[in-house]
């Protein structure tokens, strides 16, 4: 609401002001360490979020110390939007849906789910053309071929950390019948042109 004035205002007169709203609470899942670029802005402006950072991994500092397949410690429906960046491939086939469970239960109804993992279509092209070592395109982390897209990046694996390591993958159609079983509605899953699918979907109510 814009600000008004009387014509003649008096001494004590105060401009009408709308309340602003406080920001929603964004879960970010598998956070890694701790970067404002890490959450999207096109989904979540700065300063309408707050984010609240959860990983299974202490050196990250995270808000919440807990795996993705265990957030007993954040209460059901408490939370607006969860996001996961590269997160559901390090889990085992049969962790998956207990992952997308504990997404739906902390998510308010009409809250929203968003993802993003390697797209195994693009990737399997690739080992198709024999380029399986090949670098696919750079990361902020370096150079990205399909090896790490299958199995995880190879340099933070041979430096000890085990929590990048790979351990079950995604198509478009794979990723859309999982959150489908789930129990998420409005499911949009795309191919975004290189080797990522993005995923959104709402919990119902």
């Amino acid at each position: 609401m814009t600000p008004t004035l009387t014509a003649d205002p008096a001494p004590d007169a105060r401009m009408d002001t709308a309340p602003i709203p406080p920001p929603q609470r964004l879960l970010h899942v598998g956070c890694g360490a701790a970067h404002p670029d890490k959450v999207p802005a096109a989904f979540f402006p700065r300063g309408a979020w707050q984010e609240i950072r959860l990983d299974i991994d202490p050196s990250v500092a995270p808000d919440i110390l807990a795996s993705i397949t265990d957030m007993a410690v954040v209460p059901d429906a408490s939370v607006d939007a969860v996001w996961s960046a590269h997160n559901l491939e390090h889990l085992r086939a049969h962790e998956v849906p207990r992952a997308l469970a504990e997404f739906l239960r902390v998510l308010r109804p009409g809250g929203f789910l968003l993802v993003t993992m390697p797209d195994l279509q693009q990737v399997a092209a690739l080992v198709a053309e024999g380029r399986l070592e090949d670098p696919a395109y750079v990361s902020a982390l370096g150079p990205i071929a399909a090896l790490d897209m299958l199995y995880g990046f190879r340099p933070a694996i041979a430096s000890g950390n085990d929590f990048m390591a790979h351990r079950t993958g995604f198509t478009a159609q794979s990723l859309t019948d999982h959150l489908t079983r789930a129990g998420f509605a409005e499911i949009r899953v795309q191919r975004d042109g290189g080797f990522a699918l993005w995923a959104s979907a709402q919990r119902p109510g």
